[in-house]
């Protein structure tokens, strides 16, 4: 299972890319936890660069992908 620190270093500067639940190997409501911390702290290293993408479960909406772009060394 790749970390999110693994998945942002092996971009280049300025890359955009994915991260998903099913990437990180995580239940969607996990993930969802893990941004929204990331969305409250900020992240080294990369920036969301679109709205993240949702899915519904049991009538809540959790993140479940994010796009982002590689801002400087993590």
């Amino acid at each position: 299972m790749a970390t999110v620190h693994e998945i942002v270093e092996r971009q280049k500067d300025g890359a955009q890319f994915v991260i998903s639940a099913q990437m990180l190997k995580m239940k969607t409501e996990d993930f969802d936890a893990m941004v929204n911390t990331w969305l409250q702290q900020g992240a080294p290293g990369f920036a969301l660069t679109a709205m993240p993408h949702r899915k519904v479960i049991d009538g809540e909406f959790f993140i479940d992908r994010i796009t982002a772009i590689k801002t400087a060394k993590a």
